[in-house]
């Protein structure tokens, strides 16, 4: 078994933002099972960071929120992403790839090309 790893600084919001792209919306307590899943339950998320970002990104006007029934018949909140976040999704997610590339030329193997 691995050990669970932390989010990294600065990955969170692109984690909450691809989640609820590929799901269409989901309450803050499915966000957080659906990251954990989707790491291979390798990470380690945080309860009392995840919902302050999920505020942040509302805020910001990235995702919209609305009142609904969980699952259980619970009241929930449903987080969905507006066309502000779909365009920070985009440019995030082409900046990651950047990012990948550009380090994986310094960790090559001495004189290979990534």
């Amino acid at each position: 078994m691995t050990d669970k790893r932390d989010v990294q600084q600065g990955t969170l919001a692109l984690m909450i933002l691809r989640t609820l792209d590929l799901t269409g919306g989901l309450h803050g307590y499915g966000v957080a099972r659906q990251i954990e899943a989707t790491s291979g339950n390798r990470l380690a998320l945080n309860y009392g960071t995840l919902y302050p970002a999920l505020v942040k990104l509302e805020q910001e006007g990235f995702v919209k929120s609305a009142w609904g029934q969980s699952e259980n018949n619970r009241r929930a909140k449903y987080y969905t992403l507006t066309a502000a976040g779909r365009k920070r999704l985009a440019r995030e997610t082409r900046e990651w790839h950047e990012t990948v590339d550009l380090i994986g030329a310094f960790l090559a193997p001495k004189g290979e090309a990534p």
